[in-house]
């Protein structure tokens, strides 16, 4: 069974969840993977602070290994 992303998961946690995680979020230009605030900020926070919508990415996220 694949990981389940969530809207609560920090970004840390999404990418230590499955590397994949790191080129959906290159799609978005996030460039979470070296970003200090990846650690304690969730996937729905980033997102909003980048003007994106949550549920777009994690779509893309979710679709990881299907």
């Amino acid at each position: 069974m694949s990981q389940q992303f969530t809207k609560d998961m920090t970004f840390a946690q999404a990418l230590q969840a499955n590397p994949e995680v790191a080129k959906v979020l290159r799609k978005y230009n996030l460039g979470c993977i070296g970003c200090m605030g990846a650690q304690n900020e969730s996937l729905e926070q980033g997102c909003s602070a980048h003007g994106l919508d949550v549920n777009e990415v994690l779509k893309d996220l979710n679709a990881i290994g299907q």
